[in-house]
């Protein structure tokens, strides 16, 4: 079975009346385990309550995971939601998930993995950064490493994002976050979509997902451009939407799906994900059963 694995953060997301798991690469492996592959979180936890209830929820949504607990808090994010149901958020400094160990049985997983999606906000300190960039090293040259920016806070930097476009082969972006490296790699003024194909000539990428939350989302390859608009729905919370676009994208080019028809199932699993609470709901049987033989 085909492992698909999300390395950095795990935390709980704290909303004002209650929590939810998240974490942008346990919540694209978990939307791409929900195809049928074998997906893994890879992170660190305390050796805490907090800790243990996010094993608890792994356990209960079926997802497997290298997890070490180790002697940090579990991490936190404050959520707040503005009236569009778009999030903000606080994200607690020194946590478990900044010092993520590397360990022999993360190095068998890299070996063996068909895709790997990892961003920025986990390379903030120097142990977790080293662990992720050395998982990617190690991936088979077929696999899919897909680099989903995830700009938080100030939490990154244009070094980390240089040596994280060099490790990967798809980016992961959306549109204000096009606008904010094109500030870092004096691109300014350029439109957006000259912006993307700069990075994807310069850095050798085969593709490039960029998403314009409401508007719709473009797939760029060297050969071709798909854009679809976004669906209109009654939107609970965005939180995860672009986790579940890019696991859902990688789950169908997994399965031999050509880009325009993964690009289409992305966006209509991403929409359905935008009237649900929380980053991992479970979806609908009429898409997880799509692959099925």
């Amino acid at each position: 079975m085909n492992k698909i694995v999300g390395i950095g953060e795990i935390l709980w997301d704290v909303f004002p009346e209650r929590k939810v798991l998240g974490g942008a690469p346990a919540n694209f492996a978990y939307h791409a385990s929900q195809f049928g592959l074998e997906g893994y979180a890879v992170s660190a936890i305390g050796k805490d309550l907090l800790g243990k209830e996010i094993l608890d929820s792994l356990a209960d949504k079926g997802l497997n995971y290298l997890i070490n607990s180790i002697d940090y808090p579990t991490g936190t994010v404050k959520v707040t939601l503005n009236n569009a149901g778009v999030p903000e958020y606080e994200i607690c400094e020194n946590v478990a998930w900044d010092n993520i160990p590397f360990t022999q049985q993360m190095e068998e997983l890299a070996s063996n993995c068909k895709a790997v999606c990892f961003g920025s906000l986990a390379q903030r300190k120097k142990v977790s950064r080293h662990t992720i960039l050395r998982f990617l090293e190690l991936t088979p040259k077929d696999a899919y490493r897909i680099f989903d920016i995830n700009l938080r806070q100030h939490f990154y930097s244009k070094e980390i994002i240089h040596e994280s476009l060099l490790h990967c082969n798809v980016l992961k972006i959306n549109d204000d976050e096009v606008i904010e490296i094109a500030g870092l790699f004096n691109l300014k003024g350029l439109p957006e979509q000259d912006i993307c194909r700069h990075f994807q000539k310069e850095y050798n990428l085969d593709i490039v997902v960029e998403t314009k939350g409401a508007i719709g989302s473009y797939v760029l390859t060297p050969d071709e451009t798909s854009y679809i608009d976004t669906p209109k729905v009654h939107v609970a919370d965005t939180v995860g939407a672009g986790d579940s676009f890019t696991g859902t994208f990688v789950a169908a080019l997994l399965y031999g799906e050509p880009i325009r028809s993964a690009h289409q199932l992305a966006v209509e699993v991403s929409a359905y994900v935008c009237t649900q609470h929380g980053a991992m709901p479970k979806l609908p049987d009429a898409f997880v059963e799509l692959f099925k033989k």
